[in-house]
């Protein structure tokens, strides 16, 4: 720990999937806040990756662009490889990259029984199959150093459920069961993995489209299952990230943390 910042990580290179935009985006500022040693930024699309690379580097840390579908696990190798060179050991993972795809977006879905079975593959692909990807390059380094944090981001769909998103919940429900797989198996090496439950973040629009948003009958409806009533701000998933990537979390593993404004109650 350097000075009096509990949550610094002495500078450990981190990789943090989806991190162009979004949450990833504050997730990758926030590690390279505190100490990170330096900070790869994957995308799907190279150009968002480059400009919040270009954001940690004026912050004085180091930063690389590496642009990988994480279903692609060819891709997730060329990744890290490049991570790896101009970082160093990567001994913290933030599986952030999620919902349909890279060039899907989320939104009203039709009943189970409505959908085709290649409609599921595009969910498993990157919220399942994309974290095991990840984890699969980066565990024999953590276990090499023998230091490590894994915390990848699930979603309250796969930890209650939630209607006309069944694919999407058990590609995230099965995220979840693999983080706790893989914690008992890296635990003797001082690697810790664990999850992050998200409900609804803001939707990236302009100020004036969500404030519009926000009053609209939609938004109160949704808004009415919340007991803080917002929706979450990428911040407030960064913050999480922060902790379990740090030595303050460092006797905690295998364990997944609703971050939903009290959608939902974890006992």
């Amino acid at each position: 720990m350097i000075g009096n910042d509990l949550l610094d990580l002495g500078g450990q290179a981190a990789l943090v999937t989806g991190a162009g935009q979004g949450a990833g985006r504050a997730i990758a500022l926030a590690l390279a806040q505190h100490g990170a040693g330096g900070v790869a930024i994957n995308d799907f699309v190279l150009e968002r990756a480059a400009a919040v690379a270009a954001e940690i580097e004026a912050l004085g840390v180091r930063a690389v662009p590496v642009q990988a579908d994480v279903g692609d696990h060819a891709s997730v190798a060329a990744a890290f490889e490049r991570a790896r060179a101009a970082l160093g050991p990567i001994t913290l993972l933030v599986n952030n990259a999620g919902n349909a795809g890279p060039n899907a977006t989320m939104g009203h879905s039709p009943l189970f029984w409505e959908t085709s079975p290649s409609e599921w593959d595009r969910f498993f692909r990157t919220n399942l199959q994309g974290v095991m990807n990840c984890c699969h390059l980066a565990l024999p380094e953590m276990v090499a150093q023998k230091r490590g944090r894994i915390v990848t981001i699930v979603s309250d769909s796969g930890r209650v459920g939630e209607a006309r998103l069944a694919a999407y919940a058990a590609a995230k429900a099965g995220a979840g069961g693999f983080v706790r797989s893989i914690a008992k198996e890296a635990g003797r090496f001082g690697i810790t993995c664990n999850a992050i439950s998200l409900s609804t973040l803001e939707p990236m629009m302009s100020e004036e489209q969500f404030a519009q948003f926000v009053a609209s009958e939609r938004s109160k409806a949704q808004l009415s299952h919340y007991t803080i009533r917002r929706f979450g701000k990428p911040d407030d998933v960064a913050g999480m990230v922060l902790f379990l990537c740090s030595e303050a979390a460092s006797w905690i593993t295998g364990q997944t943390y609703p971050v939903n404004g009290g959608y939902s109650f974890a006992v």
